[in-house]
């Protein structure tokens, strides 16, 4: 039997159509939480306080409560270690080198081995008669740092995976003060590693807080690694690593299952989740709410670009509806509703 949909599942409106030659083809429902700089919510569509799994987009929390739990790594490295990297060649490399630095090798990986994300890298590496392995996959990086961390620490290395292991405890404790709430629960990623559901929210919240972190702050670290690497982050042909590169002082990170996170310049964070977990309308929507928010940025063509294909050929594309209107509780603060200002 299914578990009841969640409310940030069920009470999402349609903020994308599928549009082909001028006709409605399909509809995508999603939730977005915006929050302030100080961590209320100041935007919503759909349930913002429900938890949902941010899956990769919580790479850069469990990176600070790597880093809280006394990782030190040079930036590149860090970028890594909050990456679902496209497994280009230097990708792979800077892996081995988190890897080497801790007198680790690729053996010591338990994530699920895979081909590369990226799908030129993957047709070179299968012509080239390779097979699936860990450090290949999009999360090997995040695997590296953690063990990395077990090692300054003295921790087991082979049941880093567990929750209840001291490195899983340690970020879980770092997730909460970040995202300001509770971890809801906690679930197998597809990777292997532990993934923690928390609010659209307190997702956003989190983003805002490493992005205006202090210097010489864990959050700062990783906020400054994410900005000065984003090819390592993403990849050189990937929508987060444009949006990164073209937007000042922003730092993203996208997730499985059409999650995408954001936070910017001055303390906001934006958080995105498609109800069905389809990746094309994830950043239309996620560009549509940026626009809204007078956010000035090079990388919504990229962004937008979502096109439907009849015979080969673009006849239509993704397209954002019902945000430039505002939410509904921007619609109740205007009117004077004070519950419209929400925390979670």
């Amino acid at each position: 039997m299914s578990p009841s949909t969640p409310p940030a599942l069920a009470a999402a409106p349609v903020l994308a159509h599928v549009v082909r030659g001028g006709f409605v083809e399909s509809a995508h429902r999603a939730s977005v939480a915006v929050t302030r700089p100080d961590g209320t919510v100041h935007e919503a569509w759909g349930d913002p306080l429900d938890p949902i799994l941010p899956r990769s987009s919580n790479k850069p929390l469990q990176a600070v409560g790597m880093l809280r739990a006394g990782l030190r790594l040079p930036a590149p490295h860090l970028a890594l270690a909050c990456a679902s990297h496209s497994g280009e060649p230097f990708h792979l490399a800077g892996v081995r080198e988190i890897l080497a630095g801790a007198g680790l090798t690729e053996a010591d990986l338990r994530n699920t081995p895979d081909l590369p994300y990226d799908p030129a890298e993957r047709d070179a590496w299968v012509a080239a008669g390779r097979g699936p392995v860990s450090v290949a996959q999009n999360c090997s990086g995040k695997h590296a740092a953690m063990l990395a961390t077990c090692r300054v620490n003295g921790w087991d290395l082979a049941g880093y995976l567990d929750p209840a292991h001291p490195l899983q405890r340690a970020i879980d404790v770092a997730l909460e003060d970040l995202a300001g709430e509770p971890v809801a629960a906690t679930v197998v990623d597809g990777c292997g590693a532990p993934v923690m559901a928390i609010s659209l929210a307190g997702l956003a919240r989190a983003f805002g807080r490493i992005a205006i972190a202090e210097t010489g702050t864990p959050e700062r670290a990783v906020r400054d690694a994410v900005r000065a690497h984003p090819e390592l982050l993403g990849g050189t042909r990937r929508d987060v690593t444009a949006l990164i590169r073209g937007t000042e002082g922003v730092i993203a990170k996208d997730g499985a299952e059409s999650v995408y996170a954001v936070g910017l310049a001055d303390g906001r964070g934006v958080a995105v989740k498609v109800a069905d977990g389809g990746p094309r309308a994830r950043a239309v929507v996620l560009a549509a709410v940026l626009r809204r928010l007078g956010v000035e940025s090079a990388a919504y063509d990229v962004l937008q670009h979502s096109p439907v294909l009849g015979h080969g050929e673009p006849v239509g594309a993704v397209v954002a509806v019902g945000i430039e209107h505002g939410s509904d509780l921007t619609r109740r603060e205007a009117h004077g509703d004070g519950a419209a200002t929400l925390r979670a």
